[in-house]
């Protein structure tokens, strides 16, 4: 995969990881690629986790305002 996978997104992510999900359940692949496949999978696994949980804290930070649309922005960072 050429791109970025840190600004892949989270769709495009899932789409990919169910395509991966395929190719191994298949067991057709020869054990490098199946490796390569499943590293991937991994790496593309822990992005969606970030995403979610950014998005998680992001309907926090909104409903504990009441749904004010002056909401702060959520580093992620911090913690």
């Amino acid at each position: 995969m050429a791109e970025n996978k840190k600004e892949i997104a989270f769709e495009e992510a899932i789409e990919r990881l169910e395509k991966i999900v395929a190719t191994l359940e298949n067991g057709k692949a020869p054990l490098d690629e199946s490796l390569k496949a499943f590293e991937e999978g991994v790496a593309l696994v822990n992005i969606c986790k970030k995403q979610l949980d950014e998005a998680e804290q992001k309907v926090k930070i909104l409903t504990e305002q009441g749904g004010k649309k002056d909401e702060e922005d959520f580093d992620c960072t911090e913690q």
